[in-house]
Order: C-alpha cells, then sequence, then structure tokens
C-alpha cells in the first residue's frame, strides 16, 4: 500500500527541476560557518567535495558535487564554485546559489591556492578546511599557507540538529523511502532475486524526482538461514517460498533521505526462531522509544536494549545512529556488539536517529532488521515513516 500523498507545499518541491531552501536559510548556514570559523581563527575555508561525497557543498550552495567541487569561503566577496569536469559547469551555473560558478581548471586545489591568494590570503594564514579533502590537495595546501585545519568535526556538530525547512525535506526523502517499501511489500514473490528488489525501489523514487540512498536486502531459508543482515552488494539467489528477506532502504530528495528497515517471510509464517528474532527486534525497538527526548543520554540507550542479550541474541549492524547530511553521531552499539566507546552525549530537539535492531543468533547464521528514522522533540519522537511497523508475510 502506497503512502499518503505529500502535503502541496512538499510536493510542489519534488516538481521543480531545481528545489531550493530559503534564503533565509541559507543565511543561518553561512552565519553558522561563519562563527565555525572564528572559533577555529581561519579567515579562508575550503569546502571540498568528489564523487558526490561532501555534504557541505550541497548545504551551501545546492550543487550537489559531481565529479569534484571546491568553494573558497573568505570574508571579501561573494563564494567561488569551483566544479569539474568543465561540462558539469552549465548545470552548476543554472542551480547553485550563493556563490560564482567557475571551471576547476587543470588543476582544481591549484585554482583554490591562486583564489586564496587573490583574496589576500598569505603564507602566513591558516585554511580551514571541510570535505573529504585528499592527502594530495591537503598537501599541496599545506605547502602554500602556513597551517590546515581539520573542521570536519565542528561541520558534523553543526548538522546534529536539523532546521524546520531541514525536517521538511526529510519527510519527502521518508515519503519516497516508504514508497519504495510499499513496492516491495506488493511484488515480493517467489522467484525474484535482490537485485530484482533493488529496481522496484528504484521504480518507486526515480520517477517521483527521487535519488538513491541505499537499498540493501538479506534473504535466506528460514529452515536454514545463513544471513544475518542486509547485504550492501544484492544476491542474484532466486528467492523462494519459506524465505525471510530483510531490508534497509534510504530514497533522498536532494541528499535528504528517510531509513526504514522491515522484515518479510515468504508464502510462510515465521518460524519458531525468526518469530521470537523479531519479537526481541520489536520490544527493544519500542524500549529504545521510550527513553527518546531532549536531554535522554546516550548511555540510557544502550541499557534500553540490554532486552538483546537477556534472550540470548546479540547483533551485528549498529543499534542506533544519527541521520540526515550523513551517518552522523551518536552511533551506538549493542552491549554484546559495541561500536565503541558510549559517547558523551546528550539528545536535542531536531535531531534525527535511525533506531535499527538488527537482531541476530550468536552463531550467526540468521537475524531480522527493523526500525527507522525518528525525529526527536522535547518531550519525546516523531514518526517521519508512514509505512506500517511489524513483521509482515507475503504471498
Amino acid at each position: 500500500m502506497m503512502p499518503n500523498a505529500l502535503p502541496d507545499h512538499l510536493a510542489a518541491l519534488t516538481e521543480a527541476d531545481w528545489p531550493r531552501f530559503s534564503d533565509a536559510e541559507i543565511t543561518r548556514r553561512y552565519t553558522a560557518i561563519d562563527r565555525l570559523m572564528d572559533e577555529a581563527g581561519v579567515r579562508h575555508l575550503l569546502v571540498y567535495g568528489a564523487q558526490w561525497n561532501g555534504a557541505a557543498i550541497p548545504w551551501l550552495t545546492h550543487w550537489p558535487t559531481t565529479s569534484e567541487a571546491a568553494l573558497t569561503v573568505t570574508p571579501w566577496g561573494t563564494p567561488n564554485l569551483f566544479v569539474q569536469f568543465h561540462n558539469h559547469v552549465p548545470q552548476a551555473e543554472a542551480g547553485a546559489t550563493g556563490c560564482t560558478v567557475k571551471w576547476g581548471g587543470e588543476d582544481t586545489i591549484a585554482t583554490v591556492i591562486e583564489d586564496f591568494r587573490s583574496r589576500g590570503a598569505t603564507a602566513n594564514d591558516r585554511i580551514g578546511v571541510i570535505g573529504p579533502l585528499g592527502l594530495g590537495g591537503a598537501a599541496k595546501l599545506q605547502a602554500a599557507f602556513a597551517d590546515v585545519v581539520d573542521l570536519n568535526r565542528a561541520f558534523t556538530r553543526l548538522r546534529l540538529v536539523k532546521s524546520a525547512e531541514e525536517i521538511s525535506w526529510m519527510r519527502i526523502g521518508a515519503w519516497y523511502s516508504d514508497r519504495a517499501m510499499a513496492g516491495v511489500a506488493e511484488n515480493l514473490a517467489p522467484g525474484l532475486t535482490e537485485r530484482d528488489l533493488c529496481d522496484i525501489c528504484e521504480r518507486a523514487w526515480v520517477p517521483a524526482g527521487g535519488e538513491t540512498g541505499i537499498h540493501f536486502f538479506g534473504s535466506t531459508p528460514m529452515a536454514e538461514p545463513d544471513c544475518r543482515v542486509p547485504r550492501q552488494i544484492p544476491s542474484n539467489r532466486k528467492i523462494a517460498a519459506g524465505d525471510v528477506v530483510f531490508c534497509e532502504i534510504s530514497g533522498a530528495f536532494r541528499g535528504y533521505s528517510g531509513q526504514i528497515l522491515r522484515s518479510f517471510t515468504v508464502e510462510a509464517d515465521p518460524t519458531q526462531l525468526y518469530r521470537d528474532l523479531h519479537d526481541t527486534a520489536m520490544a527493544v525497538y519500542q524500549s529504545i522509544c521510550e527513553v527518546l527526548k531532549a536531554g535522554t543520554q546516550v548511555g540510557d540507550i544502550v541499557a534500553a536494549s540490554r532486552v538483546i542479550e537477556d534472550g540470548g541474541f546479540t547483533t551485528c549492524d549498529d543499534l542506533m545512529h544519527g541521520y540526515g547530511g550523513g551517518y552522523l553521531p551518536p552511533v551506538i552499539g549493542s552491549a554484546s556488539r559495541p561500536a565503541g566507546k558510549i559517547p558523551d552525549m546528550t539528545l536535542e530537539a531536531g535531531m534525527l536517529v535511525v533506531v535499527q535492531p538488527n537482531v541476530t543468533t550468536v552463531d550467526g547464521t540468521a537475524g531480522v532488521q527493523t526500525g527507522e528514522c525518528l525525529l526527536i522533540t522535547e518531550t519525546g519522537y516523531e514518526r517521519i515513516h508512514l509505512f506500517e511497523p511489524g513483521f509482515h508475510r507475503v504471498g
């Protein structure tokens, strides 16, 4: 069953050739960047992205990076956006906002260095960097200037709490994700492969203006399971009656995606093992949701997941993570499969998190997954997805 239609103001965004945030929202972002630069003691900032990676470029300019992009932010003049390749420049000129678009030249970082110098940077200046700049690019900056300051952690902190406009765009991503999950539920049948299920996801969001975040699937016979977590690369194995299929789906709207996770059985009721696994996963999900609200300490979330180990199970995937503009803190594992040291962090209203219990057997042969992206509020949380929770039987 497809989710309800989007509200008119969100539907209008999906129909635009180039949807944009308001001027006030972009001003808010540059104000935050200016403050970040002041705190770091830098006057010149390189915002970098490559191969569609580097969330700060679209956050500031509406340009999705494509092959390579470098935004120079200085106290003087409009930011310059240097784009590769040359044939990407025309669309960047049409779509990017708040900057002057130029070709990056033979060497983008060399062009950036000359741009900084033309704006008053000297060899004694420190250059701030946000984005996935490689060692080669960093070495060129270090050779030209006094120091290179990594501001990625500070930028990540800026992204944790979303504005009202960002949350609206996340709701569109959730709608795409729900459309895909509904498509899987309606079409899942013996004879399909995980590749076919990925194709169903694409068909659910691409015609409606959506983009692919992820579509991970796992399928295995419930009687002889050999898969505990959705695969990042889909299998070509044919799904059969008596299988379990579980998935993690993210459809995106200009980089703002939902994330929804569900498990299905194919033409059969769950076996006792899978019923126990999923019952545990739902109990964990509900236990975590009971403590979610502004002011919750991250350690309390891990404590709420103890039902996993109490049931004799463990996990493979992370139990919860921040979301929206990347895979964000806090990243939390279960007690039996920690994700490192528990962050000393408190949830805030406006954060989005994905609660995703992937409960597995200790021997790693079987698992299920459930959960979705949630908005943290002052008093609790809000679902941004509409697809119904639970363990679904198809056929």
